[in-house]
């Protein structure tokens, strides 16, 4: 139970959450209308797309093309901002950082100051959660709340654009911070091979999943088409899905469906986010990270775009205010010569420093 709690914290958390609130409202009928159906299987039909896209070398031959024009350290900075940022919205923050980080690690073998490669990390994992916010497949949550509030794509855009533009921007200032000397090692003598067939394969899974996502295809056709391609090329790949993150989903569906059903407490979180849903979601997520957040505000107010906002720019801040920022921590930790402490301290400055003033401005307008 210990090394499960310490391998899945969040979902373990989430399991928990829902017994305990089991025992209140012991399960029924109206159980089975908790469940987002439709956020899991998109989920699931995403996750595989992905996985195979990076199974097949794609993701390895772009990041060869752009890499070997940085020949500076400050280059090489915002070419790794700029591939986290943009990447990250069509194959999540989660996995943009799983692939660029330790590359980004394996680069800057070769140079000697730690604090640029500190900072080089910590300004793509900002990027990274930056670039996810601005589509609805860039990160669990932006896709469980699109559902949920049947949000349309121009309110999506419309609502996290100024922040990921203005998030954007600070990024590429703050890597001005990078020496602009030169570095070697940005490039590699042997080309990623990318298999053609299972990649065609992939990508149409993935235009597909889109479509699911747009609601112009139904949820059956991305299942249907995630397990059949997955058997075609490669049946391990669906072994590689992140169930975890589904469970854990189900799990918060549990909690909140049980939670709205609990009069006294659904009273409660609906009074407190009454015209504060941005600033309670963007707290909240500091604590619980902002993926369970989501799910578990969204039953207590029908301002979708707000929610959508805070738990987006609550994403920056603490190190579990988004899970993805973890995965960096974990790369960098286990990393040669790594300072943690150093990096927390270099995390939270960049990240608190943002989130503030973006959290302030979008209050404030919207107040205005």
């Amino acid at each position: 139970m210990l090394k499960f709690a310490k391998s899945q914290p969040v979902l373990f958390i989430s399991a928990l959450a829902a017994l305990g609130t089991m025992l209140i409202v012991p399960p029924d009928k109206g159980y089975a209308d908790y469940i987002n159906y439709t956020v899991l299987i998109q989920l699931f039909g995403l996750m595989t797309a992905v996985a195979g896209l990076r199974s097949v070398g794609l993701f390895d031959r772009l990041t060869e093309i752009l890499l070997s024009k940085a020949g500076t350290v400050r280059r090489l900075g915002a070419v790794f901002i700029l591939l986290c940022f943009f990447s990250s919205m069509l194959v999540t923050n989660d996995v943009a950082l799983l692939t660029f980080v330790p590359l980004t690690l394996l680069v800057c073998r070769a140079i000697p100051d730690e604090k640029s490669r500190i900072l080089m990390i910590v300004l793509e994992t900002a990027a990274a959660n930056l670039g996810s916010m601005l589509t609805p497949v860039g990160n669990p949550q932006n896709l469980y709340l699109y559902n949920e509030f049947q949000l349309t794509a121009l309110s999506f855009v419309q609502t996290l654009l100024p922040a990921g533009i203005i998030g954007g921007a600070v990024l590429l200032l703050l890597n001005m911070m990078l020496p602009n000397e030169g570095c070697s090692g940005a490039s590699s003598s042997e080309k990623a091979k990318i298999r053609a067939i299972p990649a065609a394969g992939y990508g149409i899974l993935f235009v597909i999943c889109l479509l699911t996502v747009f609601r112009v295809l139904p949820d059956w056709a991305c299942l249907l088409a995630a397990v059949a391609i997955g058997l075609a090329f490669d049946r391990k790949l669906l072994l590689k899905v992140d169930y975890a993150l589904l469970a854990t989903f189900v799990c918060f569906f549990v909690f909140t469906g049980n939670i709205a059903r609990i009069d006294a407490v659904s009273s409660f979180f609906s009074r407190i986010l009454s015209g504060n849903e941005i600033l309670v979601s963007a707290l909240l997520s500091q604590v619980i990270s902002n993926v369970p957040a989501a799910v578990m505000l969204s039953g207590f107010t029908d301002k979708g775009t707000a929610l959508l906002l805070g738990v987006d720019l609550g994403g920056l801040g603490t190190i579990i205010a988004s899970l993805a920022s973890l995965i960096s921590f974990q790369f960098y930790r286990k990393a040669e010569n790594a300072r943690p402490v150093k990096y927390l301290a270099v995390f939270s400055a960049v990240n608190f420093g943002m989130l503030i003033p973006l959290l302030l401005i979008h209050i404030f307008l919207l107040h205005n």
